[in-house]
Parts: structure tokens; sequence; C-alpha cells
């Protein structure tokens, strides 16, 4: 589906309404560049609040290595979760965002796999 472009939108002062659009926009074309490598999913829970809210939708794309920083979708004894990544040496470390929920370290002993890195985040305003 394509969608036309109004243009761009001040997020500070008003800024004169443009009278015109640009092209069409299709959403699949500007959130996956890998479609054959690419799902979504559903995050669930408010550990990687604010930044992903309860009922965001993730694209998660399985043909990125993670690097440090990045939000991961992992498979953590046998269950998904999203969290931030970062490893040094042989230690990963995966963080909410939320301060209430402690890091969780991940040693060579741990089940644990990397199923892809998200790389985009949308979630309903109302």
């Amino acid at each position: 589906m394509r969608l036309p472009v109004l243009g761009y939108v001040s997020c500070g002062f008003p800024s004169p309404a443009q009278n015109y659009t640009e092209p069409t926009l299709d959403l699949n074309e500007h959130l996956i560049s890998k479609p054959s490598a690419s799902f979504f999913v559903k995050a669930k829970g408010d550990s990687m609040e604010p930044e992903i809210k309860n009922g965001s939708l993730l694209i998660v794309d399985r043909s990125i290595t993670a690097k440090n920083g990045d939000i991961i979708l992992a498979v953590l004894n046998g269950e998904f979760t999203i969290k931030r990544f970062t490893k040094k040496g042989d230690v990963v470390q995966l963080t909410a965002e939320n301060p209430k929920y402690k890091p969780m370290m991940i040693n060579a002993d741990s089940d644990f796999q990397v199923w892809g890195v998200a790389v985009h985040s949308i979630h309903k305003l109302r």
C-alpha cells in the first residue's frame, strides 16, 4: 500500500503550512530492507519503556549481526526477550530500558541465541 507523504512537520515552533504533497511512500520499502530476513513481533510488558511500549510492533531483521547498543530479539532459556545488547569479551549483557529491571549477564553456559536485531518500533498514539 502506498500513502501520500504530506511533507515535513515542525516539532518545535509551528512553520507555515505546505501546499504540496511529496510522492507516495510504501512503508514496506521504507521499513524493511531485507524482506526475506525480516519479521514482526509484538512487545509485551514494560521492561523496554519508554523506548518500546507494551503492544509496540517491532520489525526484526535476522540478517544483521548484533553490535553493542543494538536492541535485539533473543532466545534465553527457551523464551523470547527484547533487550539492549552489550558484549564484553565472552560475556553478553542484556539490559532493559526501564531502570526497575536489572541487567541480565549471559555466559557461555547460558542457553542463549540472538534471533535478530530490532530495526523499527511502531506504536499507536491513541
